[in-house]
């Protein structure tokens, strides 16, 4: 068995321009996702940026709640948070898989987004993870939506297809040059 592993963690982002996350969270399990939030917060005031928060029934919801802001809204990026502990059923796949499938589309799409929902085997995992002396996944999921943030900055604003080639209005078709090139 492995000692406790060690972790090299960037420095803090600085801004020139404040920022402003969203915090969507799932509360399903209130005291995991109290202490969740509660380090996101703490890191997004650290390099001063505010911050709105939004509770959302579940995990699946998370994704859902982000992309209506994004299209809604004018935050600079956003935190997932919430917790999935191991059932007895497959639900907890379903779950783990899809949330997480959507934060990262939209993360391609370009939008700056730090994961910070736990899936986890059971309960005392979930506490460890989101214990503000100790690991808190929700201050590093913050710390990933910023880095992304000062990234997008420093590249410049996000362009449309980020990620994806845009869609266009014709779709050639491979084949005879002679006839159609669309379909």
């Amino acid at each position: 068995m492995a000692g406790q592993e060690s972790h090299y963690i960037l420095p803090r982002p600085e801004f020139d321009k404040p920022v402003k996350l969203l915090i969507v969270v799932a509360p399903y399990y209130k005291d995991i996702a109290d202490n969740l939030v509660a380090g996101a917060k703490a890191e997004i005031e650290a390099v001063g940026g505010s911050w709105e928060i939004v509770e959302v029934p579940g995990a699946l919801e998370v994704p859902t709640a982000i992309a209506m802001a994004d299209r809604q809204c004018n935050f600079d990026g956003y935190v997932a948070l919430g917790c999935v502990i191991r059932g007895e059923t497959t639900h907890y796949d379903t779950v783990c898989n899809d949330s997480s499938r959507a934060i990262q589309l939209m993360g391609l799409q370009g939008l700056c987004i730090g994961n910070g929902i736990l899936t986890v085997e059971n309960r005392r995992q979930a506490e460890v993870r989101a214990d503000p002396a100790d690991q808190n996944k929700g201050g590093g999921a913050a710390a990933a939506a910023l880095h992304l943030i000062a990234l997008r900055r420093k590249w410049g604003a996000s362009k449309e297809g980020v990620g994806f080639k845009p869609p266009s209005e014709s779709i050639l078709v491979a084949g005879d040059s002679n006839g159609s090139t669309t379909a």
